[in-house]
């Protein structure tokens, strides 16, 4: 099943050098990018992409990090992208997640967790919409995509 996600390589990777780790994870998983770019989230945008969670104790900070530096935004697509993108990140805190999931590798904080991605197909939905134009999104084949999943999986 073909799927997009938004991804935002978030201020602590995009500091630490980071971006090209996690679209390396991303390609070697057989996902491609259609849509990317490197911009700084103004504070509206960031309260919109965070609006669930506005009444929680933590809403200002998070606020206050994603908009502190620029992030690299990214639309991926690919067989169950959603979950696999998210498998690729492991858990949210870097300290309880998977040596070989990014965060696992990369992370030791939950606040600092390096990547978003959408956790489901109505948030990806939106949050594309938020972020990218119709127009801004690029649809090609990968020449190998014919050797990344079977038809049905």
């Amino acid at each position: 099943m073909i799927e997009r996600t938004l991804v935002i390589v978030k201020p602590d990777a995009v500091l630490r050098g980071r971006i090209g780790a996690v679209i390396q994870r991303l390609e070697d998983k057989g996902l491609k990018i259609i849509a990317a770019r490197f911009s700084r989230l103004s504070e509206a945008t960031a309260q919109k992409h965070y609006a669930e969670h506005s009444s929680k104790s933590f809403f200002s900070s998070l606020v206050s990090f994603i908009t502190a530096s620029p992030v690299m935004l990214m639309v991926v697509e690919g067989n169950r992208a959603i979950e696999s993108v998210r498998n690729l990140l492991g858990k949210t805190n870097g300290v309880e997640a998977a040596s070989g999931t990014l965060r696992g590798d990369f992370s030791s904080s939950r606040a600092f967790n390096l990547v978003h991605a959408s956790d489901s197909a109505p948030s990806a939905t939106r949050e594309i919409a938020l972020f990218f134009k119709k127009s801004e999104i690029c649809e090609y084949a990968l020449p190998t995509q014919d050797f990344l999943f079977e038809q049905g999986e």
